[in-house]
């Protein structure tokens, strides 16, 4: 904001500061845009600034009061660090305008920390016990703003959770042994873990994360007011042992905010199957109809709602440095507010059942190609212009060819084919003599492996293993990263059991069926009700 001295030491109000207000009518959205249908009017454009006007005049007061209140919003905000992880995963290549991508983790945490947050979230025994991330979505804007993907993960998803330091205490938590449901992550130093599980997990990098509790929920959704739900049977959530989220609505179409939209969110009994998968489905229809609420509705209603609206915000969310101010969300608000609803996707991480757990399945891994490609999962990609291919797509420089060590697999056994007898052998002299001498052939397993796949353990070998994928021609979306492995290793699959040239299967850059896409503009979205929770 433009600010001027006056005789006193203090700020004066001037011309400029008033006009700087002008944007801030539009913060009130946060992803809302009153500017995507016609150009304004002479009549809105005046009422637009009688607005900022009285915005300056009624809650600024003068910029020093400005001034003060703006570093009491920014003191509201809590911040964490964003990776507690050691490995790190290489920023993506810009597009051919400089542009690139960037990827939000967005975290509700069950914290039951407070009395607020306790009565919230039911169950007493839990009271100050570690929270859990339940709710995690992956959200990756395009590099050139178009459009976005949103990933959630069940909280009942396995994982490996990589060793995480607390920066409060310094306590180390090591990696885990085996896989464990992916919302302990939360516990293990903070959020930052929860990224760096999934930065090793989907091998995108994650420039920012938010977090949010159960209060902060509620106190969030009042300020935005009511977003409309849908359900196809009357509903409450609450079974013969008081499990439930408690959510009680009639059939049809119902706004919901405060506790009543946590319901929603939280609801696992009585939506669908009871399972997570049903959750997520019902928080990508709360989220979808919440957008398109806030760009019909993004309009100063009035400087108390404007006032409420950022002290809500504020208070509610944990955050990286990166986001640590009121001007870093709002441009990040910016930013995401260019996309319009027809070009939001929702989706699942496609999984399959363990039990009673649930784990990622290869459907997943082309999500998660799609995402780190930044390929729009709404299919509308067709005839844009991809960035000109590297050596090293990920920008890590690669060591020379002589000193890379490369593992070589034989994973070509499939359901009806026995594995084909020496291929391992055959494709680690193929790199030998190609300058690779570092390449040796595990002749100990036969895999099985639909697609010829090059892993790494660590960014510091991701350029290492894009230059073996680069010499035998094999594209950069067979190069992934895997705890599974020590070291660069090439598992030579069921698409190349004969011969010395790699072709590469057609490529396919569809949204897999299993990760239930939800476009942003569906507004016929409706939650199947289980039977055994409906009333009369």
């Amino acid at each position: 904001m433009a600010r001027g001295r006056d005789g006193r030491g203090g700020l004066e109000v001037t011309r400029n500061s008033v006009r700087d207000v002008e944007p801030v009518a539009e913060k009130v959205g946060v992803v809302g845009d009153s500017r995507h249908g016609a150009r304004r009017s002479p009549r809105a454009r005046r009422l637009l600034r009688w607005s900022a006007t009285t915005l300056a005049v009624l809650i600024l007061g003068s910029a020093t009061a400005g001034y003060l209140y703006y570093r009491h919003l920014n003191g509201n905000i809590k911040k964490d660090e964003l990776n507690l992880g050691d490995n790190k995963v290489a920023e993506p290549t810009p597009n051919a305008a400089g542009q690139t991508p960037l990827n939000l983790l967005l975290i509700g945490s069950d914290a039951r920390d407070t009395e607020e947050n306790q009565q919230l979230g039911g169950a007493r025994e839990t009271f100050g016990s570690t929270p859990l991330a339940d709710v995690q979505m992956l959200v990756h804007l395009s590099a050139d703003r178009s459009n976005m993907s949103v990933v959630s993960m069940p909280r009942d998803t396995l994982v490996k959770i990589p060793k995480c330091t607390d920066p409060d205490d310094d306590k180390e938590y090591p990696a885990s042994e085996g896989r464990v449901m992916t919302n302990r992550s939360l516990g293990h130093g903070g959020p930052g873990c929860t990224v760096a599980t999934w930065q090793e997990l989907t091998g995108i990098h994650i420039d920012h994360f938010v977090m949010v509790d159960f209060a902060g929920v509620v106190s969030m959704a009042d300020a935005v007011g009511g977003v409309p739900v849908c359900v196809d049977a009357n509903i409450l959530s609450r079974d013969s042992q008081g499990h439930g989220s408690g959510l009680k609505l009639e059939k049809g179409t119902t706004p919901v905010k405060g506790e009543q939209a946590l319901q929603w969110l939280r609801t696992r009994y009585g939506f669908e199957d009871g399972s997570d998968l049903a959750r997520a489905k019902a928080q990508h229809m709360y989220m979808n109809s919440m957008v398109r609420t806030l760009r019909e509705n993004a309009t100063l209603s009035s400087p108390n709602k404007l006032r409420k609206l950022a002290e809500e915000a504020t208070e509610a969310l944990t955050v990286d440095p990166g986001l640590d101010t009121v001007k870093k969300l709002y441009d990040l608000s910016n930013e995401l507010r260019k996309v319009k609803p027809e070009r939001i996707t929702m989706t699942t991480m496609p999984n399959r059942y363990v039990g009673a757990r649930v784990e990622p399945t290869e459907d997943a891994e082309q999500l998660f190609r799609l995402v780190r490609e930044d390929i729009a999962l709404d299919g509308k990609d067709a005839g844009k212009a991809s960035p000109a291919p590297s050596a090293t797509a990920s920008g890590d420089q690669a060591a020379d060819d002589d000193e890379i060590g490369v593992l070589v697999q034989n994973g070509t056994r499939t359901d009806t084919l026995r594995a084909a007898s020496g291929r391992a052998s055959t494709v680690a002299g193929l790199l030998v003599e190609k300058g690779f001498t570092k390449a040796d052939a595990d002749t100990t397993s036969a895999l099985s492996e639909d697609r010829t796949v090059v892993r790494y353990p660590s960014a510091e070998l991701q350029g290492d293993a894009e230059r073996v994928a680069t010499s035998l021609g094999i594209p950069a979306g067979s190069v992934e990263r895997s705890t599974d492995v020590s070291g660069v290793t090439l598992v030579v699959g069921a698409d190349w059991r004969d011969g010395t040239t790699y072709k590469a299967p057609e490529k396919d850059d569809r949204t897999p069926e299993s990760a239930q896409a939800l476009n942003g503009a569906d507004e016929d979205a409706c939650m199947h009700v289980n039977p055994g929770f409906t009333w009369s």
